[in-house]
């Protein structure tokens, strides 16, 4: 039993070094990673990895009875609507978000959106 149990150890301990080196190589998100093999005319081979960074791409066309995803949206947050002109207070269950000059009627549990106000926000 104190066998297994040292080499349990003895088995994280080694495999520690070698699972953050591996999630270091791994792309993290919005990145990609590619791999490039060229053979050259005199027989040697060149291996170039390199990584391409995407930006995010924001939904600027917000309508009705669809998904808000936060991870979408351009300038989100959770605004105030007594700081703004037009905006009623929220039913119960639903919140204003922002995204970019819109502001958006969110339920908080479902994430449909409600209503879409263009141009509110300055």
């Amino acid at each position: 039993m104190k066998t297994f149990i040292l080499a349990a150890i003895a088995a994280t301990l080694v495999a520690g070094p070698l699972a953050a080196s591996a999630a270091e190589a791994a792309p993290q998100r919005g990145e990609r990673q590619t791999t490039v093999v060229r053979q050259k005319p005199n027989g040697r081979v060149v291996v170039k990895q390199r990584t391409v960074v995407r930006q995010p791409q924001y939904r600027t066309n917000w309508r009705r009875g669809d998904r808000f995803d936060q991870r979408q949206a351009r300038n989100y947050r959770q605004i105030d609507y007594r700081q703004y002109r037009g905006l009623r207070p929220p039913p119960r269950g639903y919140r204003y978000v922002q995204s970019g000059n819109d502001a958006l009627l969110v339920g908080i549990a479902s994430g449909v959106i409600a209503s879409v106000i263009a141009g509110v926000i300055r």
